[in-house]
């Protein structure tokens, strides 16, 4: 008896979803035009909410290597709908399970290429299994040349941040200082200022005082978003001595 095709089920439904005048608005949030960090990447005008039902929907239904499949979708959102699936198949997974979905992962990070996808899923499956681990694959990504690569590294340590440990995602960071894309410069900033509210107000301090010359000031725009106002006019100044 021929086996039902649970993949073919996926893709008719986001399908049947498609919505083409969302899908032309996300393409311009998304920054797919010519010379833009998304150029060319395809979009079918689903909103997040409802790739999530539509990810629950089949997470127990899709194999890991119809998952996969998924994962190489010309179109976004079922790119996404596959890292939400493979963020759950993680989370109830045996050891074998982890390693085999970490090992996946890696290998289909030139499918993991928008800032939307590395952050909903590097810390789960990245961070989590490197959390008792060698932590050296976090600096391997860090010196890539793929921007999604060196995002999912910073990224992968927000676990790690919520635990409040600090040290690891301040090495990573002073990797990135002269990184020059502002999708960076976002990640990084975004990690230090949670590392101030999770962590150390303190620690983040001494951070930015020490590696205030180099650090982008988008980078540090966002660290300091919390910041007493008066406090945040003299960082933004350089007047914090």
């Amino acid at each position: 008896m021929k086996t039902f095709n649970w993949l073919k089920a996926v893709e008719a439904e986001f399908g049947k979803e498609a919505d083409p005048l969302k899908a032309k608005i996300l393409r311009r949030f998304f920054k797919t035009g010519r010379g833009e960090y998304a150029e060319g990447d395809r979009f079918l005008g689903l909103t997040v909410p409802g790739i999530r039902l539509i990810a629950k929907k089949y997470t127990g239904l899709l194999t890991l290597t119809q998952t996969s499949t998924l994962l190489r979708s010309p179109f976004h959102e079922e790119r996404l709908a596959a890292l939400l699936i493979l963020k759950e198949k993680y989370k109830s997974g045996n050891i074998a399970d982890k390693n085999r979905i970490f090992r996946l992962y890696l290998s289909h990070t030139s499918f993991i290429n928008n800032w939307d996808l590395v952050d909903l899923s590097a810390e789960h499956i990245v961070g989590a299994w490197l959390e008792d681990k060698n932590k050296q694959p976090l600096f391997r990504l860090i010196r890539s040349k793929s921007l999604w690569e060196r995002r999912i590294a910073l990224l992968a340590t927000f676990r790690y941040i919520k635990a409040g440990e600090s040290a690891l995602t301040l090495k990573l960071v002073k990797e990135v200082l002269e990184d020059k894309h502002d999708l960076m410069h976002k990640a990084t900033g975004w990690m230090l200022r949670e590392i101030g509210k999770r962590c150390s107000p303190d620690i983040l301090k001494i951070f930015l005082r020490t590696s205030y010359a180099r650090l982008p000031r988008t980078a540090l725009r966002y660290a300091i978003e919390h910041f007493p106002e008066k406090e945040r006019q003299k960082y933004l100044r350089g007047d914090f001595c």
